[in-house]
C-alpha cells in the first residue's frame, strides 16, 4: 500500500490498539457502519478520524449511551 494514500487509514488490529477498544469490539463497530471503513483485499481499513469521533461521541454520552431511547445518530 502507498502511504500517502492511506495516510489516516488503520487495520482492525492498530484501531483496537490506538483506541483501547478490543478488536473484536472494532470488528463489530466496522459491521455496524458506526466508523467509516473500507475492504482491501481481505483486510478491512478504518479511518482513524471516524474512530476517534466515534470514541469522543461515547465519552460524551457517558452513561447515557446505554439508555434504550437514546437516538444512535
Amino acid at each position: 500500500m502507498e502511504e500517502s494514500v492511506w495516510a489516516g487509514w488503520l487495520t482492525t488490529d492498530e484501531a483496537a490498539e490506538v483506541s483501547g477498544y478490543s478488536v473484536a469490539y472494532m470488528r463489530r463497530l466496522v459491521r455496524q457502519g458506526r466508523v467509516e471503513a473500507r475492504k482491501i483485499q481481505r483486510e478491512w481499513l478504518v479511518n482513524q478520524e471516524s474512530l476517534i469521533d466515534y470514541k469522543d461521541k461515547m465519552e460524551d454520552l457517558g452513561r447515557a449511551k446505554f439508555a434504550p431511547q437514546r437516538d444512535e445518530n
